[in-house]
C-alpha cells in the first residue's frame, strides 16, 4: 500500500489555504459593508479568524466530502452538489462565526447580523466556496482532483 502521508499533507494544505483567503475575503466585506462592524473590529475578527480556520479548514474539508458523497447517493447532478455545499457550508460555519464575533466584542445585534446576513450570501458563498476549494485541491495537487 502506497504512504498516504503526502495525501494528507496535500489535502490538508490545500484545504487550510482555501479556508483561510476564502473566508478573510468574504468576511471582511459581510462585517464592514452590511453588518456595520468598524474596520477595526473586521480586522480583529479576520485575524481571530486564521488559527481558528486553520484549525478547522480539514475537518470542515472532510465534513463537506461527507455531505457530497451523501448527496451523490440522492442524484449525481451538478445540482445536488452545489446543495450540499450550500449546506456544509452554513451547517459548519455558523456556530464557528457565532464565537468569533462573541470573542471580538460584536454586539448582539451584529452578531445576529453578521451571521444571518451569512447565512443567507451561503446561498451563493457555500457553492462558489466548493468551487474555490475543488480549485486549490488541483493546485495542490490532492489525488482525486487533478489529471495526471
Amino acid at each position: 500500500m502506497k504512504n498516504s502521508a503526502p495525501f494528507c499533507v496535500r489535502h490538508a494544505a490545500a484545504d487550510t489555504f482555501a479556508m483561510v483567503v476564502f473566508c478573510f475575503v468574504t468576511g471582511m466585506g459581510i462585517e464592514v459593508f452590511i453588518s456595520g462592524m468598524t474596520l477595526e473590529q473586521s480586522l480583529s475578527s479576520r485575524l481571530l479568524s486564521i488559527p481558528v480556520n486553520i484549525a478547522i479548514a480539514w475537518p470542515y474539508g472532510l465534513f463537506r466530502d461527507f455531505v457530497l458523497r451523501s448527496g451523490r447517493r440522492i442524484s449525481p447532478s451538478g445540482w445536488m452538489k452545489n446543495i450540499c455545499d450550500l449546506f456544509a457550508y452554513v451547517a459548519f460555519q455558523s456556530p464557528v462565526y457565532v464565537g468569533i464575533l462573541w470573542v471580538v466584542g460584536a454586539t448582539a445585534e451584529q452578531i445576529i447580523t453578521a451571521v444571518s446576513t451569512n447565512a443567507v450570501i451561503s446561498c451563493g458563498m457555500g457553492v462558489v466556496y466548493g468551487y474555490f476549494l475543488d480549485c486549490c485541491r488541483r493546485w495542490f495537487r490532492v489525488p482525486g482532483y487533478y489529471h495526471v
